[in-house]
């Protein structure tokens, strides 16, 4: 894809959908995460990834288009484990083709893997189902029917099946074929499928017309977000690999909830960071949830 329409791509996720400088906090245990993970020793970390691993909109960003967060969780997570050598790679709008395609002027993210590879964290599917556009339609819908369930109703086929359960039933095939493909470059890596934390209210409804969705579409939104989130556990416990699940440590501080308790914006973010996205405490808990898998393990 040529830079110009790569641009315009993140443009369209990032206007559909609608800080913080280095945390301590992860940084006051790294001693502790290294021992107990074993990467003390200077492992070689390589994050591969869409933007709820890169953090757009969360200072300092780099990485162009891209839009990585020099406090993602890729980024806390190396500094927690003292790694020799990391390389962020993750890039906003990627989807599991973008593991092997050019991406604007960065190369295929798993160019990044070699041999030496000890450590990989990887965050995709969102985008092989179409967040930005679903986000988007559901936003939009609202408007008409505030307190029903005008998105649910678009994804539901004529025969009454779930459009977008459909969509996440055939992307497990692609992130099966994503952790083949890591553990061919990397063989001797500890791997991480991250998961996806916590957007829409664990319980109850919206906040409508704080963000933009309708009553009953926000328990579809939570339930499809689970069921994702259920595939990519599936899938890394089909390849033998760790799952880091960023869903139950983050619940309580979704879209809904105050600014000062929120680590999801909504449509208008009131800190940096993509709407509909982890704001820096978002990435931090992120982070947090990486350290736990690979310390219980």
């Amino acid at each position: 894809m040529a830079q110009r329409e790569r641009s315009a791509r993140n443009g369209r996720v990032l206007a559909a959908l609608g800080a913080a400088a280095a945390l301590t906090a992860v940084a006051t245990g790294p001693a502790t995460a290294a021992d107990a993970t074993g990467y003390a020793s200077g492992a070689r970390y390589v994050a591969l990834g869409d933007s709820y691993t890169s953090g757009p909109g969360i200072p300092q960003q780099s990485g162009g288009d891209c839009a990585r967060s020099s406090v993602n969780y890729p980024s806390l997570t190396a500094a927690a484990l003292k790694v020799s050598a990391f390389k962020d790679v993750s890039c906003s709008g990627a989807t599991t083709d973008d593991m092997w395609r050019t991406q604007g002027e960065n190369a295929p993210q798993l160019d990044a893997l070699g041999k030496r590879t000890r450590l990989v964290t990887v965050g995709i599917g969102g985008n092989d189902i179409g967040f930005g556009t679903i986000i988007g339609t559901c936003a939009q819908l609202s408007a008409s029917d505030p307190a029903g369930a005008p998105c649910k109703k678009q994804y539901t086929a004529p025969d009454g099946g779930d459009r977008l359960a459909q969509r996440i039933n055939d992307a497990a095939p692609r992130i099966a074929r994503v952790l083949q493909a890591v553990h061919q470059r990397a063989p001797y890596a500890d791997v991480v499928l991250v998961g996806y934390p916590s957007i829409m209210p664990d319980s109850g409804t919206s906040c409508f017309p704080a963000v933009p969705i309708a009553a009953g579409d926000a328990p579809y939104l939570r339930d499809t977000e689970q069921r994702l989130n259920t595939m990519l556990q599936e899938q890394a416990r089909a390849a033998h690999v760790h799952y880091a699940d960023t869903y139950g440590p983050t619940v309580g501080h979704d879209v809904c909830t105050p600014a000062a308790d929120r680590w999801i914006e909504g449509a208008n973010p009131e800190s940096p960071a993509a709407p509909f996205h982890p704001n820096a405490k978002g990435e931090q808990a992120m982070a947090g949830a990486v350290l736990k898998e690979l310390r219980g393990h």
